[in-house]
């Protein structure tokens, strides 16, 4: 067989981890992270970005950053992404303890020109579980200018122009740069985003860190960017699941940056699901409850397998070999 297809097999990835004040501890309670910070707000899963890299977990990979990895094996990305280098996406868990910032993000326009060529950041929020009453920022209520704006965030009023969403378990947001936005308290994410960590912060309620110091805002920036119309509340599309033996795929969200289905595997009554990718992109499996396992043949003939519990990040290089997924699990299927 030859070698650089086998080399095109699955591997783990072990995450970048964030403390920022408004996290909480379920990343490490509900999908068993192990990472000794607290709080512990978001994890990056499949990231090239330089604030917070990926690394791979075992197989012939294991301990190399992801983009290293990807600059050994530019053939892992597919022909959408030829010539990058590194992924075009971001991949993260969120855990919203609290409120977070009131922020917008500029698009890839803007950032090329003040940004140092870096990418915009427009991004897709699917919502893993939500308490009762959480809800998200999503634009302003009514058409605004730049001085009311600037003057609600001066004043500490800013609230009162938001439009404010409630959010439940299973709900999609697309957030395109440009946007006003913030996750609100008690929601839990996993967010699909460019590759970029460009944020500028409007408004932050006046907390302090945990050594007693107000975060940055970026007001100035953040008007420029922002679109300040009145924003239509988001609706929930309807979504269809199509069914074949074992597994019920729908789609949850299609910009040009990136495609994300969800995938519910129920191979308890022997059902046979084969998964590959194609040439034109890698893709990322991110396992967000359940637990199963993906398995493949070897050169040599033997079965591989790689076991996939609730919260585990799996890269697929593009042109894959034919895989196995078993189990009874629920995963987000990511590509570009």
């Amino acid at each position: 067989m030859n070698n650089n297809i086998m080399k095109n097999i699955p591997f783990m990835l072990k995450p970048a981890a964030k403390d920022y004040l408004w996290g909480g501890q379920r990343l490490n309670d509900d999908f068993g992270k192990k990472i000794d910070m607290d709080p512990l707000a978001e994890t990056w899963e499949c990231s090239t970005h330089p604030d917070g890299p990926s690394v791979v977990s075992g197989g012939e990979f294991d301990g190399k950053l992801l983009i290293d990895v990807l600059k050994e094996h530019s053939e892992f990305l597919g022909k959408h992404c030829e010539g990058l280098g590194e992924l075009p996406i971001l991949i993260k868990f969120i855990d919203a303890k609290a409120d977070l910032s009131v922020q917008v993000h500029p698009s890839d326009d803007y950032a090329r020109e003040y940004e140092n060529g870096q990418l915009g950041k427009s991004e897709m929020w699917y919502v893993l579980d939500a308490n009762k009453g959480s809800k998200l920022v999503y634009g302003l209520k009514h058409k605004c200018s730049k001085g009311v704006i600037r003057g609600a965030i001066e004043k500490g009023k800013l609230e009162k122009y938001l439009r404010y969403v409630p959010v439940k378990k299973n709900d999609v947001f697309f957030i395109e740069a440009g946007t006003i936005h913030a996750i609100g308290a008690g929601a839990l994410v996993a967010e699909i985003q460019e590759n970029s960590n460009l944020t500028y912060r409007l408004y932050d309620y006046d907390r302090v860190d945990k050594d007693g110091h107000k975060r940055e805002l970026h007001v100035d920036k953040g008007l420029e960017v922002a679109d300040l119309s009145s924003s239509n509340e988001p609706r929930q599309l309807m979504r269809v699941l199509k069914y074949r033996p074992g597994v019920a795929n729908e789609l949850l969200s299609r910009c040009k940056y990136f495609e994300v289905y969800r995938m519910l595997i129920n191979t308890e009554r022997r059902q046979k699901v084969t998964y590959s990718s194609d040439e034109l992109s890698f893709r990322v499996l991110l396992c967000y409850d359940g637990c199963g396992n993906i398995s493949y043949c070897a050169g040599d003939g033997r079965k591989e397998y790689i076991n996939i519990y609730k919260g585990d990040c799996i890269f697929v290089p593009a042109n894959s070999e034919e895989l196995v997924l078993n189990g009874v699990m629920e995963l987000l299927d990511i590509r570009c």
